[in-house]
């Protein structure tokens, strides 16, 4: 263990489908063990709180739905783009506050549909990213769970893909961003679309590459 040098925020809260407490919970010993002293806060006014984001190296989201007030998405652009560390994974982070604009221009993806249920789905790394931190080491792996189909930012970093196939909705395969990473100003974004539930953090690729995608994205 580390000594804690460095500060995290967790903000959790939304639709309680997406369990933001225990999945939340499955990265605070990671954290706190990476050396960060570690926070939760319940409440997006976290986010209007300067002193309070200025110091805080890290901000982990996981916030499904819900509403965000142009001076909370405006005080978490502004700590993102002076160097705070902005990283989430599935609705936390790409379903949350479908009307702010604002937001969706920071995180640089929002999710619009999955087809219906679980599915067996293959994560497929992009060739060209594989030496990236938050996938070196890695390969391509197996999922069974939701699958987001998303609109994203052309500018942001895609570090692995999902497919969809053809059939009655689309006359082609289409191939979709799952992860990724982008800058804003300073600061360093990371986006996962994988976690919709706690176990989808028991295939060891899953957990690799979100632990390493929060580390990634800190200041």
């Amino acid at each position: 263990m580390t000594t804690d040098t460095r500060r995290a925020l967790v903000v959790r809260g939304g639709w309680a489908g997406h369990s933001p407490v225990e999945t939340t919970d499955l990265f605070l010993p990671f954290l706190r063990d990476s050396g960060y002293a570690v926070e939760v806060a319940d409440t997006l006014d976290v986010y209007t709180e300067a002193a309070l984001l200025a110091a805080t190296d890290l901000v982990v989201q996981c916030w499904t739905m819900g509403e965000i007030s142009k001076e909370q998405v405006a005080g978490l652009t502004a700590a993102v783009r002076a160097g705070t560390g902005f990283a989430g994974w599935h609705g936390g982070i790409v379903d949350a506050f479908r009307g702010s604009v604002d937001y969706t221009l920071l995180t640089g993806g929002q999710f619009l549909m999955h087809p219906h249920g679980y599915s067996d789905h293959r994560i497929t790394l992009v060739e060209d990213r594989a030496g990236h931190p938050v996938l070196a080491g890695l390969g391509d792996f197996d999922v069974h769970t939701e699958k987001y189909w998303m609109a994203t930012d052309p500018s942001i970093d895609v570090l692995a893909t999902v497919e969809f196939e053809a059939g009655e909705d689309r006359e082609r395969p289409v191939t979709m961003p799952a992860v990724w990473t982008r800058t804003s100003g300073a600061g360093r974004v990371f986006v996962s679309a994988i976690g919709h539930k706690p176990d989808d953090f028991d295939v060891p690729e899953v957990r690799a590459l979100t632990e390493r995608g929060l580390l990634w994205a800190s200041r």
